[in-house]
């Protein structure tokens, strides 16, 4: 059955869904907030479980064109003590991650949706009405109505409410300040690298390769910090931060020479929340607007991705409106739910300033990582692929062969 779908956000969520239901020929319209949506944003890390629905697309080809191979994550402190040494070799030699910039993955979904040049933007959707088939718009204007709403409006969204049953929705104490760097002359090209001092110092870099339109590689940098003191922050001056940053890890000194002022980092907040019920009449909740969680274990966008393909693929099987959304809370609720909990858990250890938690970490973290039992369970969590306590999320064979030819060395 063909479909009259409006999707509120046009993040990755939103855009992989208008790319997913185009494709099925339902009729879709997209509102996005922002008047000029557009290719930027900090990067991020691609699990092999996002990456799976990208490949199902006919999407990761492009993907590796610009993104970066990512092989290992480690950890330490400035003192050279390893805390964390993950590589995705100890799960299948053929896996690894992919360092993508945000604006990349924009350009990419944004290529393959038909629907782009008609998004409606600058539309700020702040409710829904008649079961969630009608969207009304900060000035009162109306739109449907809709066989199906879908809220992909993100972390902060406005009809979180509306759409589902909120158990938690709360904001960290702690975010991070970030932006893109040129990766020339830095030596560790295939990893993500994390300086920690306790749990209240966290800098890392993560390689995401180019986007559409610039071909400068880069990093993305970032610097964690209290959302309470952005403002302190700006005010101390970037040569005092600069000094300090090198001080803890002086191998990215030549990195820090590119940021000369305070407006070159942008502040990221991030939010805390648990959704019992995904969908409400005709409406329902994808991405960080279902499920926002502390990014400390790299799944927000690969879940957004994640969504958007159970989504598309509810609604083919016959059956009511109610029916389909009823089958895709069962299906992504359980992955969810497990990076929720680890997401809840391991944020203190990075992120806080409980000293103990984290001399705790550096003494458990590594040994842990290096059991036969601890050290798969790990990789399966960074992956993507973990469900549930004990199950797994298969990966396509086919997949995994693209992923490895995609991902040996060129040259």
């Amino acid at each position: 059955m063909k479909r009259r779908i409006a999707i509120v956000g046009y993040g990755s969520a939103g855009q992989c869904a208008a790319v997913l239901l185009e494709r099925d020929g339902h009729c879709v319209e997209v509102f996005e907030r922002v008047p000029e949506p557009g290719p930027v944003g900090a990067g991020f890390l691609l699990q092999p479980s996002g990456l799976q629905v990208l490949w199902r697309m006919g999407l990761l080809p492009r993907v590796l064109e610009h993104g970066a191979v990512v092989e290992r994550l480690c950890g330490d402190t400035p003192c050279g003590r390893a805390v964390m040494d993950m590589r995705y070799a100890g799960l299948d030699p053929r896996l690894a991650g992919i360092g993508l910039q945000r604006g990349a993955l924009f350009s990419i979904l944004a290529e393959a949706y038909e629907g782009h040049p008609r998004v409606r933007a600058g539309m700020r959707i702040v409710g829904l009405d008649d079961e969630g088939r009608v969207l009304v718009d900060s000035v009162g204007g109306r739109h449907g109505p809709y066989d199906l709403v879908v809220v992909a409006d993100g972390a902060a969204s406005l009809l979180r409410g509306h759409a589902g049953r909120v158990r938690l929705d709360q904001p960290y104490p702690w975010g991070a300040l970030w932006c893109l760097l040129p990766s020339a002359g830095w030596p560790h090209l295939r990893e993500l690298r994390q300086r920690y001092v306790a749990a209240r110092r966290m800098i890392g870099l993560l390689p995401v390769g180019t986007r559409p339109g610039d071909d400068t590689q880069r990093l993305s940098f970032f610097w964690s910090l209290p959302t309470a003191a952005f403002d302190d922050w700006r005010a101390g001056g970037i040569e005092a931060w600069t000094s300090e940053v090198c001080a803890l890890w002086p191998e990215i000194a030549p990195l820090l020479a590119h940021i000369r002022l305070p407006e070159q980092l942008a502040c990221a907040s991030y939010r805390d929340t648990v959704v019992t019920r995904w969908h409400r009449g005709h409406a329902v909740l994808i991405g960080d607007a279902a499920h926002a969680m502390s990014p400390q274990l790299g799944q927000g966008v690969n879940m957004a991705l994640m969504d958007a393909m159970a989504l598309a693929s509810a609604l083919r099987v016959p059956g009511s409106m109610h029916d389909a959304l009823a089958a895709l809370q069962r299906e992504r609720r359980r992955h969810v739910a497990i990076y929720q909990l680890w997401s809840r858990w391991l944020t203190p250890m990075f992120q806080s300033e409980l000293d103990t938690v984290a001399r705790l970490r550096d003494l458990a973290l590594l040994p842990a990582g290096r059991l036969p039992i601890g050290g798969t369970h790990m990789l399966r969590v960074l992956s993507g692929t973990q469900q549930g306590l004990f199950g797994r999320i298969a990966l396509d064979e086919a997949f995994v062969e693209a992923l490895a030819q995609g991902c040996r060395p060129r040259g």
